[in-house]
Parts: C-alpha cells; structure tokens; sequence
C-alpha cells in the first residue's frame, strides 16, 4: 500500500514537473524575438532546424536554444522545416517562427511585366532580377510551348507577378502564356462578330499596335475602330510603331522619311493589313478593345501631344490637324 502511494505520489510529481516545464517552454517560444527591424532569412536546401535555432541564438534573437529543443522533443512536427526565404518581423516569436518555416510560408517577391513593352524588354527584365532563376529561358522553350506565330510577342499577359526566391523564370512566363490565351479566346469569342480579322491571332496583332498607339483606356476602342475601318476599305494601316518594331536596333529615336520607306514586313507604310506578328505585349484593355471597337467612320487621328488624339473622318481635317498639333501651324 505505501510503495503505490509512492509510486502515486512520484506520479504527480511527474506529471506536475512535466506541466510546469510544458508550460516554461511555450511562455519562452511565444515570446517576442529581440529583432527590431524586419529581417529576411533563408534557410539552405539540406539545413536542419537546428541551423535556424544556431543563428537565431548566434544573433541573440533568442536568450538560449534550451526552451526550442525541449519544444521540439514535445512536437516533433516543428522540426520539419521547409527551405527557403522567410521575413522575420519585430514581435514574431519562435513559435509563430516555426510554424512558418513548417508551413512554408516563403517571402514572395515582384515583378512587374509592362503592357507596351517587347518580348525582349521582358527577357531582360527577367534575367536582371536577382530572385529570379532565367537561365532557361532560351529559343528552346520558347519552342515547347508552340506560340503561334513562333515568338511569345503578344502572347504574355502584362500584370505583378509574384513568386519566391530562386524561382524558375519559365515558371512566369507559362503562367503569363497560360493567362493571355485564355483571356484571348473568351474576348475573340465575345466580341464584335463582323470584323477584318481572320482569327483571334490576329485581333491579338491589333491590339499590340493599339497599345502602343495610345495609353488613355477610353480611347483604345476609338484607335481600333480607326484601323478596323481602314482594313474594310483596304488602306495601309500607316502607324508608325509598327515601323519602329521592324527597325529593331536601328531605331535610334527618330522616324525620317526613308524609314517610312524602308519594306520590312512590320512597316505598315509599305505593306497592306495586318503586321505578322503583334509589336508588344498588349493590356486586357487593349484586346478587349481590338474586338469591341466603336462604331465610327474616322480614318485618321493625330497626337496631341498630351497623350490624347485628334480623330478625322477625311485626309482634309487630318492634315488640319497635322499641322496645328505637329508642325504648329494654326
């Protein structure tokens, strides 16, 4: 009868040591790191979660590893830390720590791909930022994903992408693909019926050429109409960004007269319809206005200089216009 009170009592002494110690050990992790500023971390492929308590105590960011080690004999799954870049903020315990790592909650970084901008602008944005892994993105996987027209110009969707560190580039660009042809379609599909284009390839092609023509939303349906009603009657589409694209590195800034002249397949000066392929990568605004233009007879517009267009249904009004907002010859 006394050994099994001992032994009742050394139970409760046990059980009551073991409260107390679980109870130490939840109030030490759950108390705010020593950070007073934000602090990126990454953890290596391959580093155990006994590297991550060594810098924190290396850091003083935790008085002692004692409090995480009997943590994580009491939850084991707390061990199971993901590799990665973590933000660490003022106020954040261990724990809360832990469980961000364990659930891999990986800082996200940003990179915004511009509507307007070329395939080449974008490559190179790409390559130049520094989370970002671009080194395959090359002609053969431009190959794999089979764009028509065989270049990914037009094809991305222009938005913020985000994505953590180290993050394959393809990775984007697939996502960025994937966006664009799905919105592509829908839009081709629930647009104007009775328009000169022969597929939604080329109202992508339209819309390039719209979104380099002009950056005010409310005008991008009035510059289609302008170019939808100048293919109807055959006309030479004569915008000058489809010069600029054809000339690649020669553009130097200006457009001269001989440029004007110059055939390449992209100088809508010199050829009839459509360039073959789009110019730049286009905004939603821009596609959804390439296949909902308004309903107008203007052939013509000319800049004011201010980022809005003077419209014209006949060369005579055009060439008023020219010469009050381009040559300054009220």
């Amino acid at each position: 009868m006394k050994i099994l009170k001992g032994l009742l009592i050394l139970l409760i002494l046990f059980s009551l040591a073991v409260g107390l110690t679980y109870r130490y050990v939840m109030q030490q992790v759950s108390q705010p790191l020593t950070l007073e500023q934000p602090l990126e971390y990454t953890l290596e492929r391959g580093q155990h979660v006994r590297h991550l308590l060594h810098d924190l105590r290396e850091q003083e960011m935790i008085p002692s590893r004692f409090a995480a080690r009997v943590l994580l004999k009491l939850k084991p799954e707390l061990a199971r830390v993901k590799a990665g870049t973590y933000d660490i903020t003022p106020g954040m315990s261990l724990l809360e720590l832990l469980n961000k790592l364990v659930a891999g909650e990986e800082k996200l970084y940003t990179i915004q791909l511009v509507e307007g901008f070329r395939w080449q602008d974008w490559l190179a944005q790409m390559q130049q930022h520094p989370k970002l892994d671009a080194s395959k993105l090359n002609e053969g996987f431009i190959a794999e994903l089979e764009p028509k027209g065989g270049s990914l110009e037009g094809w991305l969707m222009p938005d913020t992408y985000h994505f953590a560190r180290g993050t394959d580039a393809r990775t984007i660009v697939r996502q960025a693909y994937q966006r664009m042809q799905t919105f592509l379609q829908q839009a081709w599909l629930e647009g104007h019926p009775d328009l000169p284009y022969a597929n939604a390839y080329e109202a992508l092609i339209m819309a390039s050429i719209i979104e380099k023509e002009t950056g005010l939303a409310e005008e991008r349906p009035r510059i289609a109409a302008v170019f939808v009603n100048r293919l109807r009657r055959n006309m030479r589409l004569q915008t000058d960004p489809t010069v600029i694209y054809g000339m690649g590195d020669d553009f130097d800034g200006n457009i001269r007269r001989k440029d004007l002249r110059e055939p390449t397949d992209y100088n809508t000066y010199v050829i009839k319809g459509l360039p073959p392929t789009p110019i730049a990568m286009p905004s939603a605004d821009a596609v959804r206005a390439a296949v909902n233009p308004i309903d107008s007879d203007e052939l013509y517009f000319v800049s004011r200089n201010d980022g809005s267009h003077v419209f014209s249904t006949n060369l005579a009004d055009h060439n008023k216009a020219v010469r009050e907002y381009q040559l300054n010859q009220k």
